[in-house]
């Protein structure tokens, strides 16, 4: 039967067609992120959200890991690198160090991805160490020590990300204080601070202290 736009009617029940792609795969995931939590990411839950069987769904990613390898690589893009074409290299580096804790504060839950995983498959991710790599380079920086700093500063800004989550009361010794008076005292100077948040001043000075390190590492190695 034709019906009154004059064309034939889709089968009662019968599902339309619906074309996946990494970046559907990938949209749909940040909004389940963005609603549930990391928690409420499931390849069962990412099917319904994409409104497709869960087999049609593992023809294009093989598990959950694979899925968080395109958020990563998404992720990723949102890291400041542009420092890098312009700035002095201290500078480019902080601008890159807090955009990437910044970011990740956001997303811890990838942190344990990224840091495990082979980035052959993630192409923006590669394009963010490019281009560090560049300004490394550019202010004569030597190649065996790119990787090694890339790595320290990762590193930190892993950590970082995680404290940057944590309590501000996390350091409180509560009802052992007595036992602990040193290290009680140092906590409550720490919150005497500027009205920077604790975790902000935390990075900021571990931040400098690296900095001042791998200056001092190239300093030695082009000796």
């Amino acid at each position: 039967m034709v019906g009154a736009t004059g064309t034939s009617p889709r089968s009662a029940g019968r599902p339309l067609n619906r074309i996946l792609s990494q970046e559907a795969i990938t949209r749909a995931a940040l909004t389940l992120i963005e609603t549930r939590g990391y928690e409420g990411l499931t390849m069962s839950s990412l099917a319904r959200a994409l409104k497709v069987a869960p087999s049609s769904l593992y023809n294009h990613v093989e598990s959950k890991g694979d899925v968080l390898i395109l958020l990563q690589d998404h992720v990723m893009t949102q890291v400041d690198v542009s420092g890098f074409e312009s700035e002095p290299w201290e500078q480019a580096v902080r601008r890159f160090a807090w955009s990437y804790r910044d970011v990740f504060t956001r997303h811890t839950p990838l942190i344990p991805v990224i840091a495990v995983l082979p980035v052959s498959g993630a192409p923006q991710t590669l394009a963010v160490y490019e281009a560090v790599t560049r300004g490394f380079e550019k202010v004569g920086w030597p190649e065996p020590l790119i990787v090694p700093a890339i790595i320290a500063l990762e590193s930190f800004i892993f950590g970082s990300a995680f404290d940057a989550t944590a309590p501000e009361t996390i350091f409180e010794s509560g009802p052992l204080a007595g036992a602990y008076p040193r290290f009680t005292a140092a906590v409550s100077a720490r919150k005497d601070q500027a009205n920077q948040r604790q975790a902000d001043a935390a990075f900021g000075l571990g931040l400098d202290s690296l900095i001042t390190g791998l200056k001092s590492a190239a300093a030695v190695h082009q000796q």
